[in-house]
Order: structure tokens, then C-alpha cells, then sequence
């Protein structure tokens, strides 16, 4: 196999900062750098990577990036499909990697945007001879990327009893907590998502806190590994975001806002336990939006303060429009809804 350039894993991993007197962050420059190079490179081990293959996957945000990092370092061609989601920056800096980005104008019936994507993603594949979709909604080796940052986690600060995070395949939460639980079963998860998300038995609808939620269901995503789950509001995300920054020195984008929202409250509540909370990637990207105060004005996002703490409901569909928790128990889906993810929109039908 011929040797590229290549980025290591030990560059990927985050830096561990202290929050609080019982709450640290995984603070990452990109997260999703992680699982693109675990997928591209086991890809490559197995013979499904040749030289003339196409990389196409589906993506508005930042695995986007991570694989046109990659595959600029292994001289492979990239498509990426997105949606109108995607910011002109990251657009920018995924074009100056070579890649070739297609956006889907209009959301699908069912599905939305991503419902689109993914039939935009079929048919590009079948144009080209030879491709390999790295397909982070379901491949494992996203979630099993992460266990390395859990063996950092555990090897920095010892016994981790609750690990906060946003959720958006799946794979960060699910593979970090997965590899924990080996040596500590009692070690909590925390999943945070955004009303209109599926993701955690709410209805699809417009989200304009963006890198969390979902409008598909992944396979990555195991129900079962969740204690409990919050949704906040893109407002109250912005405003942490904000609050991390200029309390903590940490230029995070909203995924972290919304993540540290939540890690901040649930490690208050739980003095006697060490939280760690997931921070996926820099903020570099929003400076002319959740940066900007105009911006956030003329958008009719007050950076006011949130309630002191979330409002706890029983049921998904009774979250409100603001930050609101619930008791998930590591219970399936099905237990929680009373019906499967896939009842309601099958992957097959996604991508027919």
C-alpha cells in the first residue's frame, strides 16, 4: 500500500481543560477528523480504497472537512452533497481541498434536506464506476474511533462517571461511552439534541441550531447507551457559546454551546461526580454569526440569559421551545415512542 501523508491520531485528540471543580472538556480543534481518518484508512487496509476510487458522502458540516482533509493528503477525488446549511466559509475551505460540493436546493418530502441528500448521494454513485462512501450515519468504525478518546479520558482524569455531548450520528456519544463502560458500567451519557430533531422522539421541523440533530435516523445511534437527553433552543446555544468563550477562554463553536449548556448545569447538580463535557470543534467558521452581535440581533436571537436549569418533561413530545431535559434510562426507542426509528422512514426509502 502506497505511504501519504498523514495526519496522526495523536493530533486528532482533544486537549483536556477544567471547567469546573468536577467538570472538564474534551476540547477538540475538529472532532469529526477522527472518525474520516478511521473509515478512510480501514477503507484503504481492506482494498476499498483504490487509486481511481471517488469519495462521496452526504454532509453540511464538519466531517465534510475532516474527509477533505484526508483525501487531500491520499490524492483522492471527493463529492460532497449539502444542503443550503452549508456556511460560505466551510464551502470555501472544502473547495480549496479539492473537493466538489453539491447542494440540494429543495428538502424532500419526507426526510428533508437530508432525505434529498441522500438520493442526490445514490445518484452520483451510480454515475461513477468506482466510489466509496465513508457513510458515517451507519459505518461502526465511527463510533469505534472514539475509543481512543476514551482511553485519553480515562487515562487524564481516572474514573469518569458522566460524559455530556451533542448527538448528531451518533458516533462521538455512543463510541466514547461504549469503550468507558468496559471498565466503569455506571459511567453516565448525556445526549444533547435541538427541537424538530427525531433523533430522540420529537418531529422533524426547521432547526436553525445546526451540527446536532438529525432529520434521518442513524444506525450509529444507540438509543440504549442514553441516561437522559436535553434539547435546547439555537438561542440558548448561541449565548453559551458565548459564555464559554469569555468565561473559559474557549472559542468553540455552537455544538459545544449547546453541549457546555447542559454539562455546566448536570455537574452543578451532581457535585459528587466527574463530568466531562464533549466540545467538538472551533469556532472559527461562526465569527460572522454566533460571534456577532448584529447578527444575532437582525436573527432574533437575544443573547439573554436561559433558565437557571431545564425543564424536565416525561414525554419528547412535550418539550417545549425551550432548554428541557428528560429521564431516557438507557431504554430503547421503541420504549420511550412506543415505535421503532425505521417505522417511520427507512434508510431504503431515504435513498431509493
Amino acid at each position: 500500500m502506497p505511504v501519504f501523508q498523514e495526519i496522526t491520531e495523536a493530533q486528532m485528540m482533544p486537549r483536556i481543560v477544567r471547567l469546573g471543580r468536577n467538570l472538564y472538556g474534551a476540547v477538540f480543534t475538529l472532532m469529526k477528523l477522527l472518525p474520516a481518518r478511521t473509515i478512510l484508512r480501514n477503507a484503504l487496509q481492506r482494498g476499498e480504497l483504490g487509486p481511481d476510487t471517488v469519495v462521496v458522502e452526504t454532509t453540511s458540516g464538519t466531517f465534510g472537512l475532516g474527509l477533505a482533509m484526508q483525501t487531500a493528503l491520499l490524492k483522492r477525488d471527493l463529492i460532497l452533497v449539502s444542503d443550503p446549511a452549508i456556511d460560505v466559509h466551510l464551502h470555501r475551505r472544502l473547495s480549496g481541498l479539492g473537493a466538489r460540493v453539491e447542494v440540494c436546493t429543495s428538502p424532500a418530502p419526507v426526510g428533508g434536506f437530508q432525505g434529498a441528500r441522500l438520493r442526490r448521494l445514490a445518484e452520483i454513485r451510480a454515475e461513477h464506476p468506482d466510489t466509496f462512501c465513508p457513510e458515517q450515519y451507519s459505518n461502526p468504525d465511527n463510533p469505534r474511533s472514539y475509543a481512543a478518546v476514551a482511553e485519553l479520558l480515562g487515562k487524564a482524569l481516572g474514573q469518569v462517571d458522566t460524559v455530556v455531548g451533542p448527538v448528531g450520528s451518533g458516533g462521538s456519544m455512543c463510541g466514547t461511552v461504549g469503550t468507558l463502560r468496559e471498565s466503569t458500567p455506571h459511567t453516565r451519557a448525556v445526549g444533547v439534541d435541538t427541537h424538530n430533531s427525531v433523533l430522540f422522539g420529537q418531529s422533524d421541523g426547521p432547526r436553525p441550531l445546526r451540527g446536532l440533530g438529525n432529520s434521518l435516523w442513524p444506525e450509529n445511534l444507540d438509543h440504549t447507551a442514553f441516561d437522559e437527553v436535553h434539547w435546547c433552543t439555537a438561542a440558548e446555544a448561541f449565548l453559551a457559546t458565548r459564555q464559554l468563550h469569555a468565561q473559559h477562554a474557549l472559542f468553540q463553536g455552537p455544538t459545544s454551546g449547546a453541549a457546555f449548556l447542559a454539562a455546566r448545569w448536570w455537574a452543578e447538580s451532581h457535585p459528587d461526580e466527574l463530568c466531562v463535557v464533549m466540545l467538538p470543534d472551533e469556532g472559527y467558521r461562526y465569527q460572522d454569526t454566533v460571534y456577532d452581535d448584529r447578527w444575532l440581533a437582525d436573527n432574533g436571537f437575544a443573547l439573554s440569559a436561559p433558565a437557571s436549569e431545564p425543564l424536565e418533561v416525561a414525554r419528547p413530545g412535550s418539550a417545549g421551545d425551550r432548554w428541557t431535559r428528560m429521564a431516557w434510562r438507557r431504554r430503547s426507542y421503541r420504549e420511550v415512542t412506543g415505535s421503532a426509528p425505521g417505522d417511520r422512514l427507512p434508510v431504503a426509502e431515504a435513498v431509493s
